[in-house]
């Protein structure tokens, strides 16, 4: 093989690629919207908690009004005794009236039933407001049959919170907390875009390598370029487009991430009083390791909690910063270029094989399955990342770019492991562009035919 030729291909395909349109704002917008899709929600939820709705409430009990408080954008108004609802209901729906709830009265059991009425189906939180308060309400006039003194006291000290700390020992025996769920969302994050990427790029190959024969362009190209030169030069060029696309994804991910989080950490001290103000309210161990002259976002979201109701969420911010990102990105981009090089070359080989996409359907098949058998495992892999089955679809080339990358997060694969799946998957990728090269030497310049398996097998021993 000429390298040099090589080379003119992947230039061309790279240059070729990365002037599109489409590239440029793929490349751009994509990180933005991942930003717009998690800012947005919280966005909705904060304008949209801003609208005030009138409830009246008719307690024929006579228990709930201490209990039903005032909510952000809900009003809760109790009518006087001897309100009928027949009273209220033209009032439903006008005169900023939302919901009218009534509340029987008790029964034999201390207990009543709540009917709530409004012109559309009543809000989720006003239910759950409702609701909470009628319960908490019916359950303390129970109680007080029982006529037990101190009985608030009580149930405080009685009601207990458990909390697990999973700790993790690592290979020098200290132990570290863990939270599984992190691990369990970053290995399906990265897993599932092996699964896109790959795919998706596989695909740009094949395409690639259809249109150029199908418009008769490739029969120019091959009087100056081998075939197997060409297919290596789509191949390289398209992972370069890729990789270019994903080290720009990752470099304004981490942008966005720094900004957002400094602009929420700026805007929590500056409500809090000060810096100062909420280290005061850090534990003495806290103080010691963070000070006042830098504070991180944990650390903001820890003090601006009262009596460590923000700690679970500063501690996942912790964990999550505190995650070797080098290592996990360095494993991510190498399965991600082995991967999609294993496939790619298997995708070139297809798109050689026939003269239109609609063709492509069946030859795809050995190619999809085991991509689609490694997303299964994959989600298996969360709950046993150190079973037989995780550990073997880690190693098998087809399947470890997709299994592997669920188990890194946890940190239970060992170096040799790392190494050897690496290995193999590179060994795997050069023996399947040799096979690939064979078909696809033939094939780009076979018109008229639709190709079956059984030609394919045929183009694999025939002779150079």
């Amino acid at each position: 093989m000429d390298i040099r030729k090589i080379g003119l291909v992947i230039s061309h395909e790279y240059s070729v690629r990365v002037r599109k349109k489409s590239f440029i704002l793929t490349t751009i917008l994509t990180p933005l919207l991942l930003g717009l899709l998690i800012c947005v929600p919280t966005a909705i939820m904060l304008l949209g908690g801003n609208q005030h709705q009138v409830v009246k409430v008719i307690d024929n009990s006579s228990l709930v009004e201490p209990y039903l408080q005032q909510e952000d954008g809900a009003e809760y108004i109790f009518t006087r005794k001897g309100t009928s609802f027949e009273q209220l209901r033209d009032s439903i729906g006008r005169d900023d009236l939302y919901a009218v709830v009534v509340i029987s009265e008790t029964d034999g059991e201390g207990n009543v039933t709540v009917d709530a009425y409004s012109k559309e189906p009543l809000s989720a939180e006003i239910r759950t407001n409702v609701k909470r308060a009628v319960s908490k309400a019916v359950e303390d006039n129970k109680l007080i049959k029982y006529d037990l003194a101190n009985l608030d006291e009580i149930l405080s000290k009685v009601k207990t919170d458990i909390k697990v700390n999973s700790m993790t020992l690592t290979e020098s025996g200290k132990a570290k907390e863990d939270t599984v769920e992190i691990y369990m969302i970053l290995a399906y994050l990265m897993s599932f875009l092996i699964y896109i990427f790959v795919f998706m790029f596989g695909s740009m190959v094949m395409r690639s390598v259809i249109d150029e024969k199908s418009s008769r362009v490739v029969e120019v190209i091959v009087s100056s370029v081998r075939s197997t030169e060409l297919m290596m030069g789509k191949i390289i060029g398209v992972a370069l487009v890729a990789l270019t696309q994903f080290l720009i994804w990752v470099g304004l991910t981490v942008a966005i991430a720094v900004g957002v989080s400094s602009v929420a950490s700026e805007k929590i001290i500056e409500k809090a009083g000060g810096a100062e103000a909420l280290v005061a309210r850090l534990p003495a161990d806290a103080i010691q390791n963070t000070g006042t002259a830098s504070i991180d976002l944990a650390t903001v979201i820890q003090a601006s909690g009262e009596d460590g109701e923000n700690d679970d969420i500063a501690g996942i911010v912790r964990q999550v910063a505190g995650l070797d990102w080098g290592y996990i990105i360095l494993c991510f981009i190498a399965y991600f270029l082995f991967g999609y090089l294993l496939y790619a070359a298997m995708f070139a080989a297809i798109g050689a094989a026939v003269d239109n996409e609609s063709d492509t359907s069946q030859l795809q098949l050995p190619v999809t399955i085991p991509l689609i058998i490694g997303l299964f495992i994959m989600l298996h892999t969360f709950e046993h990342p150190s079973s037989q089955l995780s550990f073997w679809a880690s190693i098998i080339p087809w399947t470890s770019p997709m299994v592997m990358l669920a188990r890194i997060p946890f940190g239970v694969v060992p170096a040799w492991e790392l190494i050897l799946s690496l290995v193999l998957l590179a060994l795997t990728f050069l023996a399947t562009a040799w096979l690939s090269a064979r078909i696809y030497r033939i094939g780009i310049l076979t018109y008229g035919k639709k190709t079956s398996f059984k030609d394919l097998f045929k183009w694999l021993k025939q002779r150079d």
